[in-house]
């Protein structure tokens, strides 16, 4: 919740700031024009190093004085880490440099090496001085030597995947490494389509656009600032190729916390860092892009596993201003039969904006304890917010025993004093162990005061409404009115090459100062680490700690909500995008933005439905929980100066979403099953459409669409006033999961589908099995009821085979994992051959299933040609003789072609209904198709 702060400068300021652009962006035409930055390294020696990696030396060619001195001796470090991994680090060879710290992101720490004087050869080729080394690698590391550059290659084809080589006409140099600039590149195929390099908002949609400005810095600018550096650090990117119908995938992580920019020009991409160390890892990918996001969170995290209540619907509004306020709504849904599962206070129910308080007037203990009981005997959840500023208050508990720990950042070895929403504030150091530990203390604290079920971080940027060096003025309110403004007395800090760097990252798209509205970037962190090379890590460490905390207070699933995010950020928290708005662009760019943090591995994430702020109108609002109800972290958020916009606050907003919501509430075994995927392998849960057809080359700029798992596509309407959208559907056989007998024939072309204001398009792909259950007004209600499955075969074939995977477990438990007794895990399968249709299931750890009574009702397969008859089923391998209860029923399906005038039949959905299969047992059924 930041609301007006996405723009809180004053006009004096914009302009100064649009004029100091101009006048940097005309400065680094001219150096760029003239002469190139660097004149690069040679490589001097390499050898092996004792722990099987190659260790090298550079040492600089030619000394420049642009952005400061040059480091003039290199250590290179190359080392394989898995077959599908390699890692090549370079750092100054004789002094330590600033990395993102090893016990925050844990990984192998680079050996350190004398310096060598025995030349290298001109150009080598290592995938490892050994041969046994490199058995089974997928990369090629191979250099020049003079002046130095490196590739990265494919083994199995060749193909380069990274060069850093520079030629005199390149608009970039050869390898620049300086203390406060370091600049490297790679040539790229004109025809690769990148993806990632975020967090942004993305106007071209989820490809990478030429030229469009990719500043990697955390900064606290809304979602509706295009272009332009927001709450996350990323800077890592996935590189799609199809070259002669041979698709390849693979991704390039620059390991590093500091800011920098990146220019892509389509046929090359610079780094230009403002410091810390080049720590590249390489990711050899593969065919599916699946493969690459399963590398890169194989080193960075696996995503953390979320509760499964998390996947229901959740509400929330700055301007909740009491308990009974919070409890109308709560009942407002229900009264609207609107499926609800988690209640969210923002600061609302704080003591002046003050974390780990109550207000004792709107929010009094009692009450509020009432309320949560009734929540929580309906399967509810409760959550509540907090910033990381704590207010400079001597009455304030929180306060005072951070100050008795000596927790917070400190500038000048006092405390840098800040500006957030109660006024004056200190910021925790989160890298500092004695912050984790008080930090925990007081979430503990608080869980005793209030039953909360998780908790939102919010502002971690971390975002300051005060820029420099401040002080408290006496006599005057802080907070002011209103409370975004900065009340302190400050000055700008621009003393030190800290906060004034001889190279200007584009900053907030205005190449604003680093400690511009956050923290000064002189100001130091545990062990003297300064905020000019850690600041892009506050979001990280905040949730780290946040969840370190949970962990220890209870052996229970925690769930945490950041909005600042860096690498690896998804194994301990889920994201929402920020302050967005209620525009029909805002909609659309919602999109792109959930399909890059899946790339990032951070796969529970979503929008504010409906927009933060201002009012959304009622179309709108309709379309937007149509579209959000599939993201895959599902919250109507508003800010607390615009109207209600709950959804029971419009009659059809309330139609849509029960529509809308009630498919949801339907499909979350499966959503709960890519929770799973998502938890052991990274796969993300809402895909861009070429994940799963990467030789459909028409998808690769797709961003008006997409995937939840491997083949449910959402095709959501994005434009004011439409009644139909246009759809493109890869080929193969799309079936409506609202309407099953409705089919499209995908031919890899758009297609034109209905859509009137209560309906979105969700399709289900041939060849799936999709478990479902009943749904239900919280995500406990709908667990209770029976399951079903949807077969999809292609339509009209007379063979054809499905998949489909499931996976139930006690939420609570801290890990997904099988084995405990507390998990199930079931693969089920369906053929079509002969006029014989069989589908059946294998079971793993069927005992947790079993206890809980589970059970499937109805199977519901799509594309035969005929009606069922005679049933036999076995279960265990034991048959079942009395099937009497099952009946066989069909509707013949009709393509999309039957809205143009052709009603010939298509095929028919065969439904067989009244079963009784305990989930947990192997069962196998199958029957002959009649005519």
């Amino acid at each position: 919740m930041m609301f007006f702060s996405k723009s809180p400068w004053p006009p004096t300021i914009l302009l100064f700031l649009f004029i100091l652009n101009i006048i940097l962006v005309s400065s680094a035409k001219t150096t760029s024009s003239t002469s190139k930055i660097g004149q690069g390294y040679s490589l001097i020696s390499i050898e092996e190093a004792p722990n099987g990696g190659l260790i090298g030396h550079l040492h600089l060619n030619k000394k420049t004085n642009i952005y400061g001195p040059d480091i003039p001796h290199l250590q290179l470090f190359v080392k394989h880490e898995t077959e599908d991994r390699l890692r090549v680090h370079i750092t100054d060879a004789e002094k330590q440099r600033w990395e993102v710290p090893y016990d925050l992101l844990p990984r192998e720490k680079p050996p350190k090496s004398a310096l060598h004087k025995s030349v290298a050869g001109e150009t080598g080729e290592i995938p490892f001085l050994s041969e046994k080394s490199s058995a089974g690698s997928e990369l090629v590391f191979s250099y020049v030597s003079n002046p130095f550059s490196f590739a990265v290659k494919r083994k199995s084809n060749g193909e380069t995947l990274f060069d850093s080589s520079s030629e005199n006409s390149d608009p970039f140099s050869n390898l620049v490494f300086k203390d406060q600039y370091i600049e490297i590149s790679t040539k790229l195929p004109k025809d690769a389509s990148l993806y990632g390099l975020g967090e942004n908002t993305q106007p071209h949609g989820i490809k990478l656009h030429p030229n469009d400005p990719y500043t990697i810095y955390t900064a606290d600018q809304s979602a509706i600032n295009l272009n332009m550096d927001l709450y996350g650090s990323h800077p890592v990117y996935m590189d799609l190729r199809n070259v002669g119908g041979q698709v390849s995938s693979h991704g390039v992580l620059l390991l590093n916390s500091n800011g920098m920019d990146v220019i892509y020009r389509g046929n090359s991409l610079t780094y230009k860092i403002i410091g810390g160390v080049l720590d590249f890892y390489f990711f050899a990918g593969g065919a599916s892009p699946l493969s690459v996001v399963d590398q890169y969170t194989q080193l960075v995290g696996r995503p953390a596993p979320m509760p499964y209540w998390a996947l229901g619907f959740h509400q929330c509004r700055w301007g909740y201003k009491n308990v009974s306020v919070t409890e109308a709504v709560v009942e407002n849904y229900r009264k609207a039969k609107i499926p609800l599962d988690v209640i969210w206070n923002d600061d609302d129910h704080m003591d002046a904006a003050k974390d780990f308080t109550l207000d004792p007037v709107n929010f009094p203990r009692p009450k509020l304890l009432a309320f949560l009981e009734k929540v929580h005997s309906r399967g509810m959840k409760y959550i509540v917010l907090t910033d990381p500023g704590i207010g400079v208050n001597e009455s304030y508990g929180v306060f005072k025993r951070g100050m008795a720990d000596d927790v917070f950042i400190k500038y000048e070895g006092e405390p840098f004093l800040a500006q957030v929403w109660p006024g004056p504030v200190y910021f925790p150091d989160f890298l500092n162990p004695k912050t984790v530990s008080w930090w925990t203390d007081e979430i503990r604290r608080f869980r005793d005061l209030v039953p909360i079920d998780g908790l939102w971080i919010d502002m971690n940027e971390p975002s300051n409404f005060c820029s420099g060096k401040c002080k408290i003025v006496k006599n005057r309110p802080c907070p002011g009115d209103p409370g975004w403004e900065c009340c302190l007395d400050c000055t700008n800090i621009t003393t030190t090459r800290w906060d004034d760097p001889p190279y200007k990252i584009n900053v907030s798209g205005v190449h604003a100062a680093l400690g511009f509205k956050t923290i000064a970037t002189s100001a130091t962190h545990y062990n003297g680490v300064l905020e000019y090379d850690a600041h892009s890590l506050y979001g990280f460490s905040h949730a780290i700690a946040t969840h370190k905390a949970f962990m220890a207070l209870e052996e229970k699933r925690p769930f945490i909500l950041t909005r600042s995010t860096f690498v690896g950020s998804g194994h301990y928290a889920a994201h929402w995008t920020g302050d967005n708005k209620g525009t029909w662009e805002n909609l659309k760019y919602s999109i792109s933005t959930m399909l890059n943090f899946g790339i990032f591995g951070v796969p529970m994430v979503g929008s504010d439905i409906c927009g933060f702020y201002p009012a959304p109108t009622e179309e709108l609002c309709n379309r937007w929980i149509e579209l959000g109800a599939f993201y895959p972290f599902s919250r109507d958020h508003a800010n607390f100066y615009s109207p209600s916009q709950e959804l029971y606050v419009w009659d059809s907003v309330a139609k849509s979403a029960r529509n809308a919501l009630g498919m949801r509430y339907k499909l979350l075994p499966y959503l709960y099953t890519l929770n799973y995927e998502a938890h052991i392998s990274g796969a993300p849960i809402a895909r861009p459409v070429f994940f799963s057809f990467p030789n459909f080359t028409e998808s690769y700029g797709l961003s008006t669409q997409f995937l939840l798992g491997s083949s449910v596509m959402v095709s959501p309407v994005l434009r004011k006033k439409a009644t139909k959208v246009k759809a493109l559907f890869p080929p193969g056989t799309w079936y409506n999961l609202f309407d099953m007998t409705q089919t499209v024939i995908g031919r890899g072309q758009y297609a034109t589908l209905d859509a009137p204001l209560h309906v979105i398009n969700v399709h289900v792909y041939q060849n799936t099995i999709l478990p479902m259950q009943q749904g239900g007004l919280t995500s406990r209600e709908a667990r209770t009821t029976p399951f079903s499955l949807v077969v999809t075969f292609p339509s009209g074939a007379s063979k054809g085979d499905a998949k489909g995977k499931l996976y139930l477990d006690d939420d609570e438990l801290p890990e997904m994992k099988l084995g405990n007794g507390y998990s199930t895990y079931i693969d089920f399968y369906a053929t079509v051959n002969e006029k014989t249709v069989k589908v059946w299931s294998d079971v793993q750890d069927g005992k947790y299933a079993l206890q809980k009574g589970w059970t499937i009702e109805k199977v519901t397969v799509l594309g035969l040609d005929g009606i069922g008859e005679s049933l036999a089923v076995d279960i265990d391998g034991m048959p079942v003789s009395d099937m009497s209860s099952a009946e066989f029923s069909a509707s013949d399906l009709y393509h999309l072609e039957k809205l143009e005038g052709d009603t010939k039949k298509k095929g028919m959905m065969v439904e067989v209904k009244g079963l009784e299969l305990p989930l947990g047992k192997k069962f196998s059924m199958s029957w002959k198709m009649g005519i």
